[in-house]
Formats: structure tokens, C-alpha cells, sequence
């Protein structure tokens, strides 16, 4: 058995979103036919208590056309100085670390390149990101990498409607134990300050996202819920 998390765009007026842990059977295996018999097995046992809710797979995994453009390795940020490249790639870019870092270079890579650079892991400890001369804290945890996902959808006329069908999603490769950022996460945020009517706000500045994120919440967007067992 595995359990994942699913990031629920909440109706608490208190909370952008619910992160709610599910238990479910997981299918080992590196292939993408084993890796979508887990989310469906993931998103059936969901549905079992959240029927009403139109769930998505953001991932390379995802059955889902949608899902699979939503993936950070496949969003596009398109730049002012005519410079493309993906949010993975941008991601990784623009992380400081200790004893080096931004690799600016990293830019020009391709996502699964840019995610395994050896010197993310050669240059001591992450202490900030830098991006375009902005430079974000490590806290709140996700605040940078939400900004980067958010930013790049927020552009993207076509996926920011589709996306906007779905209130609950998934990242089946998405482990907490290993990672902070998710893709997922960042999809529910982008849906769920829509819902409330201030993504035009959020996005107009970077002041104006920080305001968004931090006014409601105090620190971090997520809300912990109970967790949801199947095999006990």
C-alpha cells in the first residue's frame, strides 16, 4: 500500500487549500502503465468520500492530455526578452546555494537536465532563490516555486481555462519525505485564488502575489486535514 497526498481547493474561507492524505494499492514499477494503475487506484479511493469532485493528475504520468501540460517539466515561461524555457528548468536555475549558484546556464537545459545538474547537489546548502534579479527566501516553503507555476499558467490563456474544470489534484511522483514543491499544489493554488477572485491581483506583482499568499493564510497556503484509510 502507498498513501499520496491530494491538494483540495478548500471552501473554508480561512484556507486556499486542503491537503488530504489517502491511502491506496500502488503498483510497483518504473513503466507509465504502472505508474497511471496507481492513480487511478489514488484517485478512486478519493472519490469514495469526495464523489462530487472533479479530481486531476498533474504529471507526466496523468492519463490526462491536461495534466500531462500542466507538468512543471512541460509548463512554458515565455519572458519579456523572448527567452523560453520550462518551470523546471527555471526552477532549478535560480536556486543559491552556499558555496555557488544561480546557474543561470541551467536555463538553457532541458527539464530532466536541468533537475539533475551535479552542482544542485555540489554546492553546499540552498539558501535562497534568485530569479531575473529578484531574489525569494526559503520561506514560506513553496512561496517561489508556486510563483514561478502559477506565473507560467497565468500566461497561458488556453490551460489556465481548462485547469480551471478541476478542484482536487495529484502528483503521483510527489513524496514529502523527499520533496517540498509540488505541482499539484501549485495547480490548486492557481484554481483556488481564481475562486476567490484575486488572481488578476496576485498576478500583477510579486508584492501583490507575496499579500495574497501571506494575508489568508499567515504563512503557508495548505491545510492539513485527516488523514483518508482504506486498509486498516
Amino acid at each position: 500500500m502507498a498513501k499520496r497526498s491530494v491538494f483540495k481547493v478548500s471552501d473554508s474561507p480561512e484556507k486556499y487549500i486542503e491537503k488530504i492524505d489517502v491511502e491506496f494499492k500502488w503498483y510497483p514499477g518504473f513503466s507509465v502503465s504502472q505508474k497511471q494503475k496507481s492513480i487511478k487506484e489514488l484517485h478512486c479511493n478519493y472519490k469514495k468520500i469526495y464523489s462530487n469532485d472533479d479530481i486531476l493528475e498533474v504529471s507526466s504520468k496523468s492519463e490526462n492530455e491536461l495534466g500531462i501540460k500542466l507538468s512543471a517539466f512541460n509548463l512554458i515561461i515565455n519572458t519579456k526578452d523572448n527567452r523560453t524555457f520550462s518551470v523546471e528548468s527555471a526552477f532549478q536555475s535560480s536556486k543559491k546555494f552556499e558555496l555557488g549558484g544561480p546557474y543561470i546556464d541551467i536555463l538553457n537545459k532541458t527539464s530532466r537536465e536541468a533537475k539533475k545538474d551535479p552542482r544542485l547537489k555540489d554546492s553546499g546548502k540552498l539558501v535562497a532563490f534568485e530569479f531575473y534579479k529578484k531574489r525569494w527566501s526559503l520561506e514560506p516553503k513553496t512561496l517561489f516555486y508556486d510563483w514561478l507555476y502559477i506565473r507560467a499558467l497565468y500566461k497561458n490563456s488556453d490551460l489556465s481555462k481548462e485547469i480551471l474544470q478541476y478542484n482536487a489534484f495529484t502528483d503521483i511522483e510527489f513524496n514529502p519525505e523527499k520533496s517540498i514543491n509540488c505541482q499539484a499544489n501549485s495547480a490548486a493554488l492557481f484554481v483556488a485564488l481564481n475562486k476567490r477572485n484575486i488572481l488578476d491581483y496576485a498576478m500583477e506583482s510579486i508584492d501583490n502575489y507575496i499579500k495574497a499568499i501571506t494575508d489568508i493564510t499567515g504563512n503557508s497556503p495548505v491545510k492539513e486535514k485527516k488523514q483518508i484509510n482504506f486498509f486498516d
